[in-house]
Order: C-alpha cells, then sequence, then structure tokens
C-alpha cells in the first residue's frame, strides 16, 4: 500500500504544474553560458578535436572538469567521468583510380573525381583488375520483399551503388523519407558481406543531401573506426563524383540513368559493367583513444533511481586540415574549429546539466550526461557507449541527442526527427506550446538525419530516443527566410574551417531548445510510466529484447 501511495504521489508531482524552483532552474540556461562554452570548445587552440589528438584531450578534461564543478557523479563504471574508447585509425593516400574495357582506359583522380579509404588495418590497400557490378541500391530487406543483390556472385567483385534508398512508392522504404538502408555506412556494410573487395557509392548532392566538398573532407585524412577483428571488411570503401560515374558508365557502354531507372524495381539484378577498376594506395596506421566524458545527477526514488535518462552531444569534430588540401595561399584556414557541429550541442548538454545541478528537489531518476566522442566518424562513442552502458540498457529510460544549435534565432516551431516514432512526442508538444511552439515533422526527411546522429545508435539498442532541434519557421523573418539559411550554412560551412563562432550568431532559439531539452528529460525522470516504441517502430522489438533480459 506504501508503495503504491508512492507512487500516485510521484504522478501527481509530474501531471502538475513545476514548482517555482525549475523555473529557476531553467533560467540559468543563457545565451552568455551556451557563447561562453562554444568560444572555448570550438577555439584554434582545440586543433579541431580531431580524435585521439591533443585537442580532443582538451575538450575531454574541460567536459570532465565542468561536470565536477557542477557536483556531477562520475558516470563511468568505474566511477570516474571518462569512458575511454580504443580507435583504429586509417589515413590513405591515393592518387589516381583505373578503369579499363579492352583497350579503353580512364583515370580518374583523387579528390577531383573520387575518394577512397582502406577497410582494412594493411600499410598498402591494392586492388588490381577487379570486375564492376552495378548493385542498384545495394540494399536486401525481407520485409519489403527486396533484395539487389538476388543470386549474384560478388566475392571478390567491385560493387558500385546508389545512394539513398527507393523513394517513389510510399509504400516502399517510407518513400522520400530515408530509413537506414539509404546511409552509406549501411551501403558499406551490406557490400562486406557479399565478399566484395570494395564499393563504390555515387554521389548525387541531392540523394547525399550535401554536396561533394562534405564528401572529400570528411573522408579526407585519419578514418577511424572501432576494432572489431571478426567483422567482414572491405579492401575499399570509395565514393565517384556524378560527373565521374558518367564517364566510367559511358566506358561500360551503358546508360546510366536507365540503369538507375532499372534500380527502382524489386525485380533489378546486377549489372555486370563489363569494366574493371585499380588502385593502389599506401596507409599510415594509427592506433589511438578517444573517450566519452559522463556525468551523473543520482535520481531521488530508492527504486527509480537506478533507472537513467540518458542526454548525449558529441565533442569531436574533423581536426586539422591535411597538408595535402590545405593550398598554397599563405595563411590559409585549416582548423576544422566545428562551432556549430557541435561545440553548440555540447554547450547545451553543459547549460543543461547546470539547470538539472541547481533543482532544489531531484528528480526520481537518475541523469546521465555523455559528451562521446567519435561521431563524424561513424557514431562511434556512442555505439561503443551503448555496447558497454554503465546502466543495463533496459535502464535508460530514454535519450535525448543534441547535434547543431540553432544560430539564427527564435522560432515558431521545433522539427523533431523521427517524429511519431515513440511516445515522447507527447510530453514534448505541451512544453513547446508553453513557448509558443508547434511541433513538426523533419523537414527534410529525404536526409535520414535520424540515422546519422548518436541518437541511432542506442535506437538500435531499443532505448526510445529524442531527436529535435528548431524549425525553419522564424520569428520576425519573412517565409523562406529560415530555410534559406540553413542551406547557406550546408553550402559554405558544414565541415569546413568557416563552421566557427562569430558576432553573427543569435542564440535566443538555442536557448529556448536547451530549455526544452531540460523540461523534457525532467518529465521523463519523474513520471512513472517510460517512453515507449510507438506500436510497430521497427526498433520496438529491440526494446522489449533488452526489458526480457532484466
Amino acid at each position: 500500500m506504501r508503495h503504491a501511495l508512492a507512487a500516485l504521489l510521484l504522478l501527481a508531482s509530474t501531471l502538475s504544474p513545476s514548482p517555482s524552483p525549475d523555473g529557476a532552474a531553467e533560467r540559468l540556461i543563457t545565451a552568455a553560458q551556451l557563447r561562453g562554452h562554444v568560444r572555448f570548445l570550438a577555439s584554434d587552440l582545440l586543433e579541431g578535436r580531431g580524435p585521439g589528438t591533443r585537442g580532443d584531450a582538451l575538450a575531454q578534461a574541460y567536459l570532465a572538469s565542468q561536470f565536477e564543478a557542477l557536483g556531477l557523479e562520475g558516470g563511468a563504471a568505474d566511477g570516474g567521468y571518462l569512458q575511454p574508447v580504443k580507435l583504429l585509425g586509417l589515413t590513405a593516400s591515393p592518387d589516381v583510380m583505373s578503369l579499363q574495357r579492352g583497350p579503353e582506359r580512364l583515370g580518374l583522380q583523387y579528390k577531383t573525381d573520387f575518394i577512397a579509404v582502406s577497410g582494412r588495418e594493411v600499410a598498402k590497400t591494392e586492388i588490381k583488375d577487379a570486375e564492376l557490378v552495378f548493385v542498384g541500391y545495394g540494399i536486401t530487406a525481407p520485409e519489403f520483399g527486396w533484395d539487389d543483390f538476388k543470386t549474384a556472385a560478388l566475392k571478390d567483385k567491385v560493387l558500385v551503388v546508389m545512394n539513398n534508398d527507393p523513394e517513389s512508392d510510399p509504400a516502399l522504404f517510407a518513400g522520400k523519407t530515408r530509413l537506414y538502408y539509404g546511409r552509406w555506412d549501411y551501403k558499406f556494410e551490406r557490400a562486406a558481406k557479399t565478399g566484395a573487395l570494395g564499393a563504390i557509392i555515387i554521389h548525387t548532392t541531392p540523394s547525399a543531401g550535401y554536396p561533394w566538398h562534405v564528401v572529400s573532407s570528411s573522408w579526407s585524412g585519419p578514418q577511424f573506426e572501432l576494432p572489431d577483428p571478426g567483422a567482414a571488411k572491405l579492401a575499399v570503401k570509395a565514393w565517384w563524383t556524378e560527373p565521374a560515374a558518367r564517364r566510367v558508365f559511358k566506358l561500360a557502354g551503358q546508360d546510366l540513368d536507365a540503369l538507375m531507372r532499372s534500380a527502382q524495381s524489386r525485380d533489378f539484378k546486377p549489372v555486370p559493367l563489363g569494366v574493371t577498376v585499380s588502385v593502389a594506395f599506401p596507409n599510415a596506421i594509427q592506433h589511438v583513444e578517444t573517450a566519452n566524458v559522463l556525468g551523473r545527477l543520482p535520481g531521488a526514488d530508492a527504486k527509480l533511481a537506478k533507472q537513467v535518462v540518458l542526454y548525449t552531444a558529441h565533442h569531436d569534430h574533423l581536426g586539422i586540415k591535411p597538408s595535402s588540401q590545405a593550398g598554397s595561399q599563405p595563411g590559409a584556414d585549416v582548423i576544422y574549429n566545428g562551432a556549430v557541429d557541435n561545440a553548440s550541442g555540447v554547450a547545451q548538454l553543459l547549460a543543461v546539466a547546470r539547470a538539472y545541478a541547481a533543482l532544489d528537489k531531484r528528480p526520481a531518476r537518475s541523469i546521465l550526461f555523455a559528451a562521446v566522442g567519435g561521431e563524424e566518424q561513424g557514431l562511434l562513442g556512442s555505439t561503443f557507449l551503448a555496447a558497454h552502458p554503465p546502466v543495463p540498457l533496459a535502464d535508460i529510460t530514454a535519450n535525448i541527442n543534441m547535434d547543431g544549435a540553432n544560430i539564427f534565432g527564435r522560432t515558431r516551431d521545433v522539427s523533431v526527427i523521427g517524429l511519431g516514432k515513440t511516445t515522447l512526442d507527447r510530453a514534448l508538444a505541451p512544453l513547446a506550446r508553453a513557448q509558443g511552439r508547434v511541433l513538426k515533422p523533419d523537414p527534410q526527411p529525404d536526409r535520414g538525419a535520424f540515422y546519422r546522429s548518436d541518437q541511432f545508435s542506442f535506437a538500435k539498442q531499443g532505448v526510445p530516443c529524442a531527436y529535435f532541434e528548431s524549425g525553419l519557421d522564424y520569428r520576425g523573418r519573412p517565409a523562406g527566410w529560415g530555410k534559406e539559411q540553413r542551406e547557406a550554412y550546408e553550402a559554405q560551412h558544414y565541415h569546413q574551417p568557416s563552421d566557427e563562432l562569430t558576432d553573427t550568431w543569435n542564440l535566443e532559439g538555442a536557448v529556448e531548445d536547451a530549455k526544452l531539452y531540460f523540461e523534457l528529460g525532467l518529465t521523463v525522470a519523474r513520471t512513472l510510466q517510460a517512453p515507449e516504441w510507438t506500436p510497430g517502430d521497427e526498433f520496438e522489438v529491440a526494446r522489449k529484447a533488452s526489458q526480457r533480459s532484466r
């Protein structure tokens, strides 16, 4: 009876208006605080926060000291603030990729036409006269009755793959909403399972969601991964520009557009191109260590405190531009400061942590703050944390992820990436409404953003996730202005050295978002009923499996 009464009191406190101490804590989230954290984390001193670098270590030390100063406990399994993550780094130095069909030859130039990296820990990568096979989208999806590979023998071949997933039929692959099947990491993983030597993705700006320079900057320099000796791995992972792909298909005597149209059907079968590919390059091998920085605020309820609401934001970026790309201009900026991506998200994480630390009364559930490493290299830090959580996965009640703050001002809307996937939306809607805002779905569903940031690592393990940001309807601005600002940032600054803190930043909207992050997590931490995936969601099965293993 006493337990039932306690539960009712806990539920009542959740449904009642927030007491004034919560408001006082929330008011500690300010633009000045966000700007100050970004100013340090995105400074040249940290040299772009590349994994395993001095700048990476400085960022970790700063975050750990901030957590400690707020009175948070170390959240790692050993009671400290750092969860070490070992990484394997490979830096490729390609030059030319050679294609041949009979006596005809074609040479593609590194960076201009293609990007290639090694998928294996070897001093030299070499593919010689391997046959190219076009495999459409490179997808095997039994739930849609889809298999691009059929029974083709693809061992030791090099597969040419389209980006994205089929989008013409709303009943297949969620129509224009990109699923994980459309992501580059899925393409390479699936190709490796066929026994292929390599895979080459055809880049187009619409299918990737970003221009070629993002590929060339992100896939140059050290490429890191979590060591996994037992996994199937490609010798070469590569990208072609669209013009380069058209030249190769012309060499093959094929119409690229016609083949891409044929790949929209379940009946598609792999097409050998009658062209061989050769490429060789040395690899510099590194074994480095980054870390996830974890801080924990213990919950107040003796029973529920073992459960946590997990906040995440990635602290890494791309480091320093390799000398081979720096150009000849004296004084060229070579540091990828990563101010928006993602010093700003980490700043929001720290601001939310400060608000929690200032609460008069702690919530029932514990709060775990995780500034994770290696996101830009493929969600490596969050993947490691999800595989080695300091509490059982079933006890991670929800994950709230922050990746890239709004620097353009206040909005009337909140863009929820994956709107409708979990019951967290029901809690978020009234909180947004109190700010005079409404929830809207992802304005760019074709980008597959839900599968591109750290919440995906936890979603795969079944943890209900919330990933949202300011929308595009800016207060005091004409229609379309927000979309223009986002597109300009992506075209000029995303994954470029110019992603820096400037005096033009308007962080009023970022403050509102941070308050929503705080309020949503606080609601979950106080509510007896835990969030759930919407019935039938792709991650529901994983959640049920983790709960059965309790």
